[in-house]
């Protein structure tokens, strides 16, 4: 891993970003195509990034506001006997097969 030291221009901003060697092809050519991507699909590549890295470095998951609202709406379903029927679930699995 890169060490990033402050400059001394006291330059109190973010680290720069850059493309570190021990980067892989694959993530270079995605994170190049990835900068004409609209801002919203960049935001998400962003937040999928910082969860790998939370995970690699051991941490607690911390969900978003939306995945707790559609966690509890899945637990609200669940206490009131919502359940897909096995046609259901085998209908969904059929549609994505390939």
């Amino acid at each position: 891993m890169v060490k990033y030291e402050r400059p001394k221009n006291g330059y109190g901003g973010p680290p720069p970003v850059c493309y570190i060697p021990e980067m892989t092809s694959k993530l270079k050519d995605v994170m190049t195509r990835a900068e004409s991507w609209p801002e919203e699909a960049q935001d998400e590549l962003a937040e999928i990034a910082r969860e790998i890295e939370t995970a690699l470095q051991g941490g607690a998951y911390h969900p978003s506001s939306e995945e707790l609202a559609g966690i509890e709406r899945g637990l609200e379903d669940a206490r009131q006997g919502r359940f897909a029927t096995a046609a259901e679930i085998e209908a969904v699995f059929a549609k994505h097969r390939p």
